[in-house]
């Protein structure tokens, strides 16, 4: 078991910093602190790319992965004989 829990920690770090690279790198919608500094009236509203969707897929699957790997560790931790 120490072998699972070692490897779904080593996943928890990379797809932790993954995703807050992939939360970072995502568009402002308004309402934010981006509008506190004037970012907010720039953008199209309503309208998002291909490159955005995409980058929200993404930004999901990772934080699924994130999720699972999470549970895993607690649910190895509270039967772990």
């Amino acid at each position: 078991m120490d072998v699972v829990r070692t490897g779904l920690q080593v996943l928890l770090v990379i797809s932790g910093l993954f995703l807050t690279l992939l939360i970072l790198m995502q568009k402002g919608k308004g309402g934010g602190v981006s509008d506190m500094f004037g970012g907010g009236m720039s953008a199209s509203l309503g309208s998002s790319t291909v490159a955005e969707r995409n980058l929200m897929r993404f930004t999901i699957i990772i934080s699924l992965i994130w999720v699972t790997s999470i549970v895993g560790i607690g649910l190895i931790d509270r039967f772990d004989v």
